[in-house]
């Protein structure tokens, strides 16, 4: 997924050496924020507790703008920024997930590594990030649900990569096999949104990775009983 960043350099490295005993004040956001906490850094403070939260990237980041509707009647927080790998995620998860004190969190991630946005990543160590948060999530009482990633035929921004279809599906085999075995939930958007030739449709995706309105209200029909069961009063 593209995704636009501003070099800004620390303003110690463009002024000339100050005298010994001055002091500069940096703003904290002209500092290289990595994993990017500033951005929902405001949103978090006022974000109601037992929410649930959906942690991911511009597939997520879109959706609450695309339908910010399924997100505000749901009490769903959108969590998702644009281009991010799953280290990044990983690195927020604790700001973004776990210090709002959600039900549960929807975890869609994967996509970015296997592009690589912020360099190569084995499919394995990028497994491990999502198991990672997954585990964070339970010892603090936060019920993680897993997602697949949707198929992806190439990457549009980095045509470089080799077989990336290939890629997202070893990674979904190993998300649906540690879901199985864990007893947590599995959310399919892969076989909901696959078309005949493994990818996915452009009525769903126009650049077949990242969904339109169409798409969307696919992955809703697939995600929103999956929270429901795992919300439910009964399940509590």
């Amino acid at each position: 997924m593209k995704t636009f960043v501003k070099l800004v350099l620390p303003s110690a490295l463009l002024l000339p050496f100050a005298d010994e005993g001055s002091a500069q004040v940096v703003n904290k956001y002209d500092i290289p924020d990595w994993a990017n906490f500033a951005k929902y850094e405001e949103a978090n403070q006022a974000a109601p507790e037992g929410a649930v939260v959906f942690m991911g990237d511009s597939v997520t980041e879109g959706w609450a703008l695309e339908h910010p509707d399924f997100f505000k009647e749901n009490g769903y927080l959108c969590r998702g920024i644009s281009g991010q790998t799953t280290s990044q995620m990983l690195v927020r998860f604790r700001a973004d997930v776990i210090a709002l004190k959600p039900r549960a969190v929807v975890i869609l991630a994967g996509i970015n590594d296997i592009a690589q946005n912020t360099g190569y990543i084995a499919v394995e160590n990028t497994f491990g990030n999502i198991v990672s948060m997954s585990e964070i999530a339970l010892a603090n009482g936060v019920r993680p649900i897993l997602c697949a990633v949707p198929p992806a035929q190439s990457i549009p921004w980095n045509p470089k990569i080799e077989a990336p279809a290939e890629l997202v599906i070893r990674l979904n085999g190993m998300l649906r096999e540690y879901a199985e075995t864990q007893g947590l939930p599995y959310v399919d958007y892969a076989s909901a949104l696959q078309d005949e030739h493994g990818g996915v449709s452009k009525s769903y995706a126009p650049d077949e990775i990242h969904p339109a309105s169409e798409g969307y209200r696919v992955m809703e029909t697939v995600v929103q009983p999956v929270i429901e069961k795992l919300t439910a009063p009964s399940a509590e």
